[in-house]
């Protein structure tokens, strides 16, 4: 596969001007004040599994609308005193899956939650959350969920979820709350972004070939689900163009990184078609924090650095977590 989108010169620069919607802060300010007014009532339940160098719990807490949310805790077996926190979020279609293929911040020393995928987890790894949410029409997937108003939108849920998790992973008393910081891979790292800005006192992020920022350039980009989602409702539904690029303005990472201030890494893959180099650099180019960094993988598609960037992300994680 050849490189298909802007020069890395051309990357580094890349600044679109994008619609932002007036009421943006408004809008997520009433979506979590109304979250929030629902109790949390995390849960935590000790997990009985063949791990011997990890502790495990089983996480509910209340999301959007109340509605219950799953997920894993896990920290280093014999762990006593409050570790710094890792909150991850998981790539479009997965769910939490099984606790043995979370280990790796929890075997490096952090304390780990992994929030499970309201309505997904049946793709690459299994779910234990629904979606008791409807929609109008929506394309197989995710993407087009409610997409008629940001209001219903699918994203202003999942969004609203992981800010939750955030507090809810606080709550533990093996969590650090001061040294949080929150990651992701694709959707992961779309919402990563999202939590960046709306939880602002985290102490890092760190979010990996990000899905979600600057859609319109990707509708019209890529052929790749689930960017393609969006072309295929908008064949269907003639004329709506201008109605669902407002919705989903609501949820652009573009927004989101103007708004974050945490030293954050990011990373991108030249040859990925999936979460297209431009979209990446427009969101890492709009960040607004000063101690910000972005690894490039050019011969790589939607992989990225795979285990290479986990290994980076395993240096630079710690020192932003020491810092505070």
């Amino acid at each position: 596969m050849a490189l298909f989108d802007l020069p890395l010169d051309a990357l580094r620069s890349y600044r679109p001007q994008l619609s932002e919607p007036e009421d943006f802060d408004l809008f997520w300010e009433k979506t979590l004040a109304e979250a929030r007014s629902h109790e949390q009532g995390a849960r935590f339940e000790p997990v009985r599994t063949p791990l011997t160098a990890v502790e495990v719990y089983d996480v509910t807490f209340a999301g959007f609308g109340g509605h219950p949310i799953k997920g894993w805790f896990l920290h280093p077996a014999g762990a006593r005193e409050p570790l710094p926190l890792v909150v991850e979020f998981l790539s479009y279609g997965g769910g939490r899956g099984l606790p043995h293929t979370h280990l790796l911040w929890s075997s490096a020393g952090f304390a780990h939650f992994v929030m499970d995928t309201r309505g997904q987890g049946s793709g690459w790894s299994g779910g234990d959350t629904a979606d008791p949410v409807g929609g109008g029409p929506a394309f197989p997937g995710f993407m087009t969920r409610g997409i008629e108003d940001p209001h219903g939108y699918y994203y202003r849920r999942l969004i609203t979820d992981a800010v939750r998790a955030v507090e809810a992973a606080r709550s533990h008393p093996l969590a650090d709350a001061a040294r949080t910081a929150a990651t992701g891979m694709s959707q992961g790292g779309g919402i990563t972004l999202a939590v960046g800005a709306l939880v602002p006192d985290l102490a890092a992020i760190a979010p990996d070939v990000p899905f979600l920022c600057h859609f319109e350039r990707a509708a019209t980009l890529t052929d790749r689900l689930p960017y393609r989602e969006i072309g295929s409702f908008l064949q269907t539904h003639r004329g709506r163009d201008a109605q669902v690029f407002r919705t989903l303005s609501y949820f652009d990472g573009v927004h989101f990184a103007a708004r974050g201030r945490a030293p954050a890494l990011f990373s991108t893959a030249l040859e990925d078609q999936t979460c297209p180099p431009s979209t990446v650099f427009a969101a890492f180019n709009a960040y607004a924090g000063d101690d910000k960094r972005i690894e490039v993988y050019s011969f790589n598609d939607h992989e990225g650095g795979g285990p290479f960037h986990e290994e980076a992300q395993l240096r630079w994680l710690p020192q932003r977590l020491a810092e505070r």
